[in-house]
Order: C-alpha cells, then sequence, then structure tokens
C-alpha cells in the first residue's frame, strides 16, 4: 500500500468525503528512514522538482559543539540514552531530533533531523 499524505476518506463523522479524483504523485509519502548507530551510510533520493536529498540511514560520527567554549568538534556516537519521540528507539538505537546519545567527549542532545538532512549535529550537555 502507498504512504500518502492526502486528506482522508471520511469526515470526523464517519461519514464519506465524496471522491473526485485518484492519486497523485505530489501526495505521497515515504517511509521513515530511521537512523541508526553504524558506519556511515546517506541515500541520495529525488524530490519534487527533481531535486535531490541526502537521507541518512546509519552514521556513528556527530558534530558537537561545546557551548562553553563555542567551539565544534567532531565525536564518536557509542549509543543512543534517551529518546523523546519513541522509549522503543533507545534500544534499537535509533536516532531523531531530541534525542541525548552517549559520545567518546560525553552526552549530547541531537539537536536536527538525521534522517531528513544527511547529518548529525548535536549540542554537548553539562
Amino acid at each position: 500500500m502507498v504512504i500518502s499524505q492526502r486528506r482522508s476518506k471520511r469526515k470526523s463523522t464517519s461519514s464519506r468525503y465524496k471522491g473526485n479524483r485518484g492519486k497523485r504523485m505530489y501526495e505521497q509519502g515515504r517511509v521513515p528512514s530511521l537512523t541508526k548507530v553504524d558506519e556511515r551510510k546517506p541515500k541520495v533520493i529525488r524530490t519534487r522538482g527533481g531535486n535531490e536529498k541526502t537521507i541518512l540511514l546509519n552514521d556513528n560520527i556527530v558534530n558537537l559543539i561545546d557551548k562553553k567554549t563555542k567551539k565544534y568538534s567532531k565525536a564518536k556516537i557509542t549509543s543512543v540514552v534517551e529518546t523523546p519521540s519513541n522509549r522503543h528507539f533507545v534500544r534499537r538505537n535509533i536516532m531523531t531530533k531530541g534525542s541525548v546519545i552517549d559520545t567518546d567527549k560525553g552526552k549530547a542532545r541531537i539537536t536536527n533531523r538525521p534522517g531528513q538532512e544527511g547529518t548529525i549535529n548535536a549540542v554537548l550537555l553539562d
């Protein structure tokens, strides 16, 4: 079955809307990439207008910023400690925005969407 971002066929009263047309390419959705901790594995996909988006399937390197020293550095990810989006993502080592990860420089919070942007950026926690 196709993943669609279209309006539902049912109204809030559970009656049906009248169908007037079929599916359109611009209404299609995608399966989430669910970025895991492993060797880097990006994937380039075609988006609307012929543009390209790099999604991240796996990665074990993070761009880390230390707010005290205002310095950027790269760090190696060891595991996912906490994820606000889904508690089961911790045991599967899936990284999303807001996840707390354990790095070789300490714990850090992910500030971007790795499955949408192709990199992992994080802020070092105290």
